[in-house]
């Protein structure tokens, strides 16, 4: 941080981002250094065949290129070593390096052309040892150039010349400026164009170019203030990892050892609410079909499938099973999944487009509920609804307050009530069975389809629960989470990413890599080095300050867009790393929340052997605050695949489990 500035416009790598890249070619480079100096003094007294005349001089000029070459990028990757992120001032040279390494390019493909022109032409007669090797160095040469090429591709960034215009070149910005204004509309439309690409297999229509136009205008608006390379937020998480790595074990491990005597109305709640909930989780692991059920059956589902998957869709009548699935593979694994038989299947939908998810209506005989799963992310159209995360308007009758819900699940959840209702497959269930219960259920963006349509429902359907197992964290706004705690139980899994994932946590997030990059007095270098190593053998986490010195806050509060201010010069990017985002900022509004009362499950340290120890969780009731800021660990997506929360929850419920003292849950219940 900030980005590389070189040939009139910003690059989405940093001058310090060049190391590894640059040491792995240095390493390469050498190897064919050694190689060609090798077959050259073995050779030099055999080069009498046809065009053998040529060689010595081809083999020395490209001794003397690759040695020129290897200077080059030892000199690189030397400077790209110095400074730290936030302290470009060393590595103010890399521009002109790397001008220098692009002219060496020119001479480059010359002598490959040569090389090539030669092997081609004039190799009769020459030694095979000498012929292959010139034909190895050729090749080698095309593709050094065509990886280089591929570089380029991947850190040209579209907007690089927009930014160094709007953010180096005046001398005060303002982000309401005209200029500012029009370069963040550019931004949106790049980021539109980039969605589209790599949506370029999903259907064209209004709702879809929605969705781009609007995420586009998210993830620009969220990039906007700052001057991140990818580079920057992998060393940032890095460093935040290890940091809260280090405050969980000063806290040792959320004192486990429980002193406070627990109301055992409490206790009694959340032993009822975690076996009901072990129970719902098969309909939201059931749902995703056939692609979960072999990732968790690997080695006997597949059989179990192919065995029984055309039988299964020709006995489901045709009029009640919507989408694709001829074979019949994600209506057998529903029901081997549930346990359930064919005739207690009402309704099933494998229907997917953005704001249209997969959902079925089901019975369940053992609980006396009419159960309505939906399933959670598997495509790309479900990845368009996650991120059209705005807010949106959702009014409820006797709710008063600013009531607002995630647009694109809201919308996902508006358009299964009107299959339920106007389609009538609701009436159709209570039809068969009209002494059961409601319940809705779900996972990932399942969950939070299925609490909003609970919240659309418990008006006609007052006695209706829902499970919501990992929903998203910037689902309701304050009032609506605070209504639905009375028919809503959400259930997170340790370190999950998904329910901490809002746009407020996000931008949180963002500030953090911001303060701890400007506060690490380390090259990145060193920083990814450790980071990696830290991830794959453990070890003890760095030491950090637990506040800046005043050094460091100043630091922290200069200007983070454009190279020149971190040199000493006066900066042209915005005023300082803000409290807030720009007020016309999506990230900029009212923060939102999980829904209903939550059931928090965290792993136990582990007592054993690193092999062969089983792991233990404990689970206790928990509260909003808890999930308000994203926790860095390669658990953060372990744990919210659905296959193992439903394990966790068969086994809390197959032995006593142990619960924390709920602290925040009595402060605001009671005891009772």
């Amino acid at each position: 941080m900030p980005g590389l500035v070189a040939f009139g416009r910003r690059w989405t790598l940093g001058s310090d981002d060049l190391v590894f890249p640059v040491a792995f070619e240095l390493l390469l480079r050498v190897l064919w250094w050694i190689g060609i100096l090798v077959l050259y003094l073995t050779n030099r007294d055999q080069f009498d065949c046809k065009g053998g005349g040529f060689l010595p001089s081809y083999l020395i000029v490209l001794l003397v290129l690759l040695a020129a070459i290897i200077l080059a990028l030892l000199v690189i990757a030397c400077v790209s070593m110095q400074g730290t992120i936030t302290n470009p001032g060393p590595r103010r040279y890399t521009p002109i390096l790397i001008y220098i390494r692009t002219t060496l390019y020119l001479p480059e493909l010359v002598w490959a052309v040569m090389g090539a022109v030669w092997v081609n032409d004039k190799s009769e007669g020459c030694a095979s040892s000498i012929v292959n090797t010139i034909t190895i160095a050729v090749i080698a040469s095309w593709v050094f150039l065509f990886f280089t090429i591929v570089a380029v591709l991947v850190f040209f960034d579209p907007l690089g010349r927009c930014m160094r215009l709007n953010f180096v070149t005046s001398r005060v910005h303002n982000l309401e400026s005209s200029d500012s204004i029009q370069a963040k509309s550019v931004a949106a439309r790049v980021w539109e164009y980039r969605l589209k690409l790599l949506c370029c297999c999903i259907m064209k229509d209004a709702d879809n170019r929605s969705a781009f136009t609007n995420i586009g205008e998210l993830l620009s608006a969220f990039f906007v203030d700052t001057d991140l390379v990818p580079g920057d937020i992998a060393a940032g998480l890095t460093l935040l990892h290890q940091e809260q790595d280090k405050s969980e074990q000063s806290q040792d491990l959320e004192e486990v050892a429980c002193t406070i005597p627990q109301p055992q109305s409490v206790a009694e709640e959340l032993d009822i609410e975690l076996e009901n909930s072990a129970h719902y989780a098969q309909y939201a692991v059931a749902v995703y079909g056939w692609p979960l059920y072999i990732f968790s059956h690997p080695c006997t589902g597949p059989c179990k499938l192919s065995r029984n998957c055309m039988c299964c869709r020709s006995q489901f009548p045709e009029q009640d099973i919507v989408g694709g699935d001829q074979l019949g593979c994600n209506f057998n694994s529903m029901l081997q999944t549930t346990g359930l038989q064919y005739r207690d299947f009402i309704h099933v939908s494998f229907h997917n487009k953005i704001y249209e998810i997969p959902f079925f209506v089901a019975l369940d005989h053992k609980k006396e509920a009419v159960v309505v799963a939906v399933r959670g992310t598997l495509s790309l159209e479900d990845a368009l609804t996650d991120l059209s995360a705005e807010r949106e308007t959702l009014p409820v009758d006797g709710v008063t307050g600013e009531c607002l819900a995630h647009k694109g699940i809201l919308q996902a959840a508006c358009y299964i009530h009107k299959k339920l209702i106007k389609e009538g497959i609701l009436n159709q269930a209570f039809e068969v069975v009209p002494e059961y219960k409601l319940v809705i259920t779900g996972h990932s963006l399942g969950a939070g389809a299925a609490s909003i349509l609970a919240i659309l429902l418990h008006t006609s359907f007052p006695e209706l629960r829902c499970y919501a197992f990992s929903p998203p964290g910037g689902l309701l706004s304050k009032c609506l989470a605070d209504y639905s705690r009375g028919f809503i139980i959400s259930v997170v899994l340790g370190k999950d990413l998904i329910p901490r994932l809002s746009l407020a946590n996000v931008e949180d997030l963002k500030r953090r890599i911001l303060k701890i990059v400007a506060q690490s007095n380390r090259p990145k270098y060193q920083i990814l080095l450790r980071g990696c190593w830290y991830e794959v053998f453990g070890g003890d986490p760095d030491n950090f300050p637990s506040e800046l010195d005043d050094g460091q806050q100043k630091q922290l509060t200069q200007p983070l867009l454009a190279e020149q201010n971190l040199m000493g010069h006066r900066s042209a990017s915005y005023t300082s790393i803000a409290d807030e985002s720009p007020s016309d900022s999506p990230f900029h509004g009212p923060q939102l929340f999980l829904p209903g009362k939550i059931i928090y499950i965290v792993k136990e340290p582990s007592a054993g052997s690193f092999c062969f120890s089983q792991a233990k969780y404990h689970a206790s009731w928990s509260d909003a605050s808890s999930f308000s800021n994203i926790l860095i660990s390669p658990r953060m997506i372990t744990d919210h695949m659905p296959d193992l929360l439903f394990d966790v929850l068969k086994d809390l419920t197959q032995e006593a489990p142990f619960i924390l003292c709920p602290t925040s849950y009595i402060a605001e219940n009671g005891a009772h």
